[in-house]
């Protein structure tokens, strides 16, 4: 196991966090095999043995998990099956932590947008941030909804493990870090890796644990 630590000044936190918060990526999926956007597939076997991984991580990080760890999940089969083997005692899924919607996109490469929808495809390149998919959403968007959700982990009463999605996760990390609006699109939320903030004293603590 990987142990990355790095950290962050008070003055780039807006919130007041009393617990530590857990951001992890949902486990690989059947969509993520191929590169296609949305959808809602289940894991792939690598998927699964990573959902354990993450199981066992959580035993070891915490004396006891089902009295002290809250999971927070999307609605999603991917990020549901991701957190299944993890011991808790408290779960809750949340619609506001669904993947962005990739509207008219759904079920295609990135590949396949640029050939099918070439406008679309240079209008979110040249605007990450607020190109909103047809019938879709924006990054902008993303962040809007989470708003439920940051409120949350600032009145939790207990160690929280988010299991999202790489733009949601991009977009909630932004907000609780404080990162300038035109960089969260581009923020690195590296997959098979838990990210643990913590707030103490003056300074929010990041660690990375590569599973």
């Amino acid at each position: 196991m990987k142990i990355d630590s790095g950290y962050m000044s008070l003055n780039k936190l807006n919130l007041n966090l009393s617990q530590p918060i857990f951001l992890v990526r949902h486990g690989q999926s059947e969509y993520n095999v191929d590169e296609r956007l949305g959808g809602d597939p289940g894991l792939t076997e690598r998927g699964k043995g990573f959902s354990k991984r993450l199981g066992n991580w959580i035993s070891q990080h915490f004396e006891d998990p089902k009295e002290a760890l809250h999971v927070w999940t999307s609605t999603m089969k991917r990020a549901i099956q991701t957190a299944e083997p993890v011991t808790c005692n408290v779960v809750k899924r949340w619609r506001e932590l669904e993947e962005i919607s990739v509207g008219i996109c759904d079920g295609l490469t990135y590949e396949e947008v640029e050939r099918h929808f070439p406008e679309e495809f240079q209008s979110r390149q040249q605007d990450k941030l607020r190109y909103r998919y047809p019938q879709g959403e924006s990054y902008e968007d993303v962040i809007g909804r989470l708003e439920p959700i940051v409120q949350g982990l600032e009145e939790q009463p207990a160690p929280t493990l988010v299991v999202g999605h790489q733009a949601v996760l991009r977009c909630l990390y932004g907000r609780l870090c404080s990162v300038p609006p035109e960089d969260i699109p581009h923020i690195e939320i590296p997959s098979q890796t838990v990210i643990k903030l913590t707030l103490v004293k003056d300074e929010l603590i990041e660690e990375h644990f590569t599973i």
